[in-house]
């Protein structure tokens, strides 16, 4: 991470003072087992992630509990990948490489897996709403919300495609700082029912009101956390509405 320039990070569990993260359980930090809910902004992000916490990497669509497993390098490009405004992008996905958090959570009982539940890359400003993907995360497990911020904030990617811009950004600074904050474990309470309903082909949950209330709760404690976390908040942003702001942005302007 040194050769781009990212020098500095500034770690940080929430509700613990500076100096006593040493000394903290190993249920404060994301552990073998464990799920991290992490932000979105940018192609650094699983970079970051992986050489901190090596995990398994997973991409979210919208309106499935179903992910994909990826590469560190696709979930990278994932980051600067066009936005899937539908959940027609999971269902063009080959059905054998979808699975969910529960079946790679069996599959890989030492490491950790990470799930971007926004499902697309943000500016660094807001929370977007969340993919359904966590419900799957067994009642045991713990999920831990990671939120990631940078200084300068210019290598946050939220139009999909600036390869060009972001690596001239990150390349032309001599060095790029981390701020990387960790909340408590937040659990599942609905995990059982979700991942039985997930195998038996139940509720896909393809829109946020056919979630049942406690469904909704855990992913708004997940939410909560990661614009508490990012000192932002949470926006009623879609997809939708993104792929339409990018399709504005890049429209020819007229003088």
């Amino acid at each position: 991470m040194a050769i781009p320039g990212i020098w500095w990070v500034d770690l940080q569990i929430d509700g613990v003072k500076r100096g006593y993260l040493s000394q903290q359980p190993v249920s404060r930090m994301p552990h073998p087992g464990s799920v991290i809910a992490a932000s979105f902004t940018s192609p650094i992000d699983a970079l970051y992630l992986a050489a901190v916490f090596n995990p398994i990497f997973t991409v979210s669509h919208l309106g499935t509990r179903k992910v994909k497993r990826v590469s560190l390098f696709q979930a990278i490009a994932h980051a600067l990948s066009p936005v899937q405004s539908t959940s027609a992008a999971a269902e063009m996905e080959p059905r054998k490489s979808m699975t969910d958090v529960r079946a790679l959570l069996d599959a890989y009982p030492g490491r950790i897996i990470v799930v971007f539940p926004e499902c697309s890359t943000t500016n660094g400003k807001g929370v977007l709403p969340f993919s359904p993907s966590l419900l799957t995360t067994p009642p045991t497990v713990r999920i831990f919300p990671v939120s990631l911020r940078y200084t300068p904030p210019d290598i946050t990617t939220p139009i999909p495609g600036a390869w060009v811009a972001f690596l001239w950004k990150l390349l032309s600074r001599p060095t790029h700082c981390i701020r990387v904050r960790i909340a408590e474990g937040i659990l599942n309470e609905t995990g059982t029912l979700a991942g039985e309903a997930s195998s038996c082909g139940g509720s896909s949950g393809k829109n946020y009101s056919d979630l049942t209330p406690d469904e909704k709760h855990v992913l708004d404690r997940v939410a909560e956390s990661l614009a508490r976390l990012g000192r932002n908040k949470r926006v009623g942003l879609t997809l939708g509405d993104k792929e339409a702001f990018v399709q504005a942005w890049r429209r020819p302007r007229r003088d």
